[in-house]
């Protein structure tokens, strides 16, 4: 990588010396891979170790950068067998994740004894990740602690937003934690003090349920915590939110949101991220006609890396919020990520 970056450095010095022509807007453009994969298995081992080589074949070649972890098995010992299993064939140091509803790609949906990764990985794409935990805010409710757990979620936004590296190339910060909505607007807050209202923001909250609400970090569980993927490098990305609670507008809004991000997109799709609310699945007559609708926009090629989560991150769709803050954090919504390159 280090000879490359070097080989087109020395040839624009050289060429500036010589006057000898540019090179293309797109020569410089190093590959950026995402891969998703999602295997269902009642045995958390079994299934963590399927999911972790389909993953690797999936690559080829290709190094991972970091690996995004959706899993819906019931309690904390499964989830360990099931972390234990992943990292046996990973590293370790680059699995991270959170315990959702479920999981959705082109092959299908899923809710339960399930696993789904994205794989991110290419020499166009840098990926650095952060941790907090004990962040104070797991048992409270916004009700009768609104004040708390504000300023609770600043702190931690901000911390994660110092932690990780900044460039200039820095093009999407991932955030996937244990703050359900409403609570998950103050922690983009605090992200949003470090790194300003209009840097792009997606994510996912973890599982509300008692003995659910883990996110994953380098392979180690951890509840009352947030993880931050700041992702680097030569693509750009598009985001857009929809809302709804209403079976046919939740249809609706999944083809919507699908259709304005790719139209969005400048240069070739690579892939695309879907955090979905898990409410508004449960609205939904049939889980897969929401799916069916992003297929529609996406087609049944392009890599999709969805899941169900208790609350989202990104472009909420109410005006009155957008005003203040391009990214937000909310409920009720599918948040769209596409991913692409010239």
């Amino acid at each position: 990588m280090h000879s490359t970056r070097f080989s087109w450095l020395s040839y624009l010095t050289i060429a500036s010396f010589l006057g000898m022509p540019s090179l293309p807007d797109d020569a410089c453009a190093a590959e950026v891979t995402l891969k998703a994969v999602m295997v269902t298995n009642e045995d958390p081992v079994a299934g963590g170790k399927a999911a972790a080589e389909q993953l690797l074949a999936a690559m080829g070649p290709t190094q991972l950068k970091a690996v995004i972890v959706s899993e819906c098995y019931e309690d904390r010992d499964n989830k360990s067998a099931l972390l234990k299993s992943l990292c046996a064939v990973l590293p370790k140091d680059i699995v991270f994740g959170a315990a959702t509803y479920g999981s959705f790609t082109q092959a299908g949906c899923t809710d339960y004894d399930a696993v789904g990764l994205l794989g991110l990985g290419g020499d166009g794409l840098q990926v650095d990740a952060q941790l907090v935990t004990a962040m104070g805010t797991a048992k409270l409710t916004v009700d009768t602690d609104k004040e708390a757990i504000a300023e609770r979620l600043h702190k931690a936004g901000a911390a994660l937003a110092t932690g990780v590296k900044k460039t200039d190339r820095d093009r999407l910060l991932v955030l996937l934690a244990d703050a359900h909505s409403p609570k998950n607007q103050y922690l983009v807050e605090g992200l949003q003090q470090v790194l300003g209202k209009d840097f792009p923001i997606t994510g996912g909250c973890a599982n509300k349920n008692a003995g659910q609400t883990f996110v994953y970090y380098q392979g180690e569980i951890h509840d009352d915590s947030a993880v931050a993927l700041m992702l680097s490098g030569d693509f750009a990305i598009t985001i857009t939110g929809k809302q709804a609670n209403v079976n046919d507008l939740v249809i609706s809004t999944a083809r919507d949101g699908a259709s304005d991000a790719i139209k969005k997109a400048t240069g070739k799709p690579v892939a695309v991220l879907a955090f979905n609310c898990a409410g508004r699945r449960s609205k939904l007559k049939k889980y897969e006609d929401e799916l069916q609708a992003m297929q529609d926009v996406l087609g049944k090629n392009l890599e999709l890396f969805g899941c169900y989560c208790a609350g989202e991150m990104g472009p909420i769709d109410d005006v009155t919020l957008r005003d203040k803050a391009p990214y937000g954090g909310s409920g009720w919504h599918v948040m769209f990520t596409v991913v692409s390159q010239k």
